[in-house]
C-alpha cells in the first residue's frame, strides 16, 4: 500500500470514528444540546482535529445521513440490478430493502427527517449537500425505472416513475414515524414489518394494470 492511499484510509477511518462518536452524543442528549466538544471527547480527540473534518455540527449531523442513504442505495441497486427477479418482485424487494437498511440504522432515518424538516441544509458544505443529493436521487431513480419498466411491460398501469418512487418512500417513512408513535405506548409491540408487508400488497396490488390483477 503506497503512502496516498494509507492517507486517504487513515482519513476514512478518523472521519468514522468522528461521526460514531457523534451519534452516540446525538442519541445521548439531542442534537440542540450536544456540542462539538461532546463529540470530540467521545471520540478522545481535539476540538481542533473534528473541525478539519467537519465545518460545524450541522454538517456533521447531516453526514450522518450520508452513511443512511449510501446503505440504503447500494440495497436497492442490489435489487435493481437482479435479472433474475421479476419486475413485481423487484418492487417487494426495494420494501425489503427499506426495511432491512432501517433495522440496522433505526435512529439515522429519524436524522434525515430532522435534517429534511429543519433549516439545516442551508448550513451545509455544498459538497456535502450534492453527495446527499445525488446518492438521495440515485435511489429514487432506480425505484422509479423499475416503475416504467412495469409499465411498459404492460404490468403496471401508466404513469411517472419518481411520483411512484415518492409514494413508496413515503408510505415506508410515514409507517415508521407511525410505528414507532405507537411503541411510545406500548413498547412491547412492534407492528412495523407486518403493516409494512400489508401496505406494500396493497399498492403493488393497484398499480397493477388492467387484467392483471390477482384473483
Amino acid at each position: 500500500m503506497g503512502i496516498t492511499e494509507r492517507r486517504r484510509r487513515e482519513k476514512e477511518q478518523r472521519q468514522r470514528l468522528i461521526q460514531d462518536a457523534a451519534l452516540e452524543v446525538f442519541l445521548q442528549k439531542g442534537f440542540h444540546s450536544a456540542t462539538i466538544e461532546d463529540i470530540a471527547n467521545q471520540a478522545e480527540l481535539s476540538t481542533a482535529t473534528i473541525y478539519l473534518y467537519f465545518k460545524n455540527k450541522y454538517e456533521l449531523y447531516a453526514s450522518l445521513n450520508l452513511l443512511y442513504l449510501e446503505f440504503l442505495r447500494d440495497r436497492i441497486e442490489d435489487v435493481h440490478s437482479d435479472d433474475r427477479l421479476s419486475i413485481p418482485e423487484k418492487m417487494i424487494g426495494f420494501k425489503d430493502a427499506m426495511y432491512n437498511t432501517f433495522k440496522k440504522y433505526p435512529v439515522l432515518l429519524k436524522i434525515i427527517f430532522h435534517v429534511q424538516l429543519y433549516d439545516i441544509l442551508p448550513d451545509l458544505d455544498p459538497n456535502l449537500l450534492n453527495k446527499l443529493n445525488r446518492v438521495g436521487r440515485s435511489l429514487m431513480n432506480m425505484m422509479g425505472a423499475t416503475y416504467e419498466e412495469g409499465a411498459a411491460q404492460g404490468l403496471f398501469k401508466p404513469g411517472h416513475g419518481m411520483t411512484h418512487a415518492d409514494i413508496l418512500w413515503s408510505l415506508f417513512s410515514g409507517l415508521v414515524v407511525w410505528e414507532g408513535a405507537k411503541r411510545q405506548i406500548a413498547s412491547d409491540k412492534d407492528f412495523l414489518k407486518s403493516t409494512l408487508d400489508r401496505a406494500f400488497d396493497i399498492i403493488c396490488w393497484g398499480i397493477q394494470a388492467d387484467g392483471q390483477h390477482r384473483q
